[in-house]
């Protein structure tokens, strides 16, 4: 796994982000630079296969939005109706088990192993790298990390999860508990 495939031009995102950013509101910098992060990294383990690009960029703009949209820290379920209900609306025609399942996947600490595991693995494996700022790099080169978060700047994404943290879950110990007890999955 030498380089690394870095786009700075996603319309898709364009697309899919344009009714949330006022919501998003002063974390949204930060959160679409992790989402154009863990697409780079997914997309990577994936051989940049073209046919999976779409699903992986829709499910990866959705994956923590329900931090947002519903204020939640338990946000998987509320990300998936979010992604679910996007999907009918805007008849994109992407199948609802595979955008179900990278979202609700992409915080287990195991690998993935059923339905759609190749692309379900690889946006898990790339949200770690992410989460872990680089810490865990799940197969990436620490150089190709060095240039992905280059071209994608972390630009305050971490200490937004922190500072909602506290904010939804009352200190950022308790927050802490709800985050782990609601999104980790073995």
């Amino acid at each position: 796994m030498s380089g690394i495939e870095i786009k700075t031009h996603r319309p898709r995102l364009d697309a899919i982000f344009a009714p949330y950013v006022d919501m998003i509101g002063r974390d949204y910098p930060g959160y679409r630079n992790h989402v154009e992060r863990t697409v780079t990294y997914a997309m990577h383990f994936l051989g940049q296969d073209p046919a999976v690009e779409p699903i992986v960029e829709t499910a990866m703009a959705y994956h923590d939005i329900g931090l947002w949209t519903d204020r939640a820290l338990a946000y998987l379920e509320p990300s998936e109706g979010v992604a679910l209900a996007d999907n009918a609306s805007r008849a994109w025609g992407f199948d609802p088990d595979l955008l179900r399942g990278i979202i609700h996947w992409h915080h287990k600490v195991f690998s993935y192993r059923g339905p759609h595991a190749e692309i379900i693995d690889a946006c898990r494996r790339a949200d770690w790298i992410d989460a872990s700022l680089g810490w865990l790099r799940k197969g990436m080169p620490r150089s190709a990390i060095r240039q992905v978060e280059r071209a994608f700047p972390n630009l305050g994404f971490h200490a937004a999860l922190l500072r909602l943290t506290k904010d939804l879950g009352g200190s950022t110990l308790s927050g802490g508990v709800k985050v782990v007890r609601g999104i980790v999955k073995w």
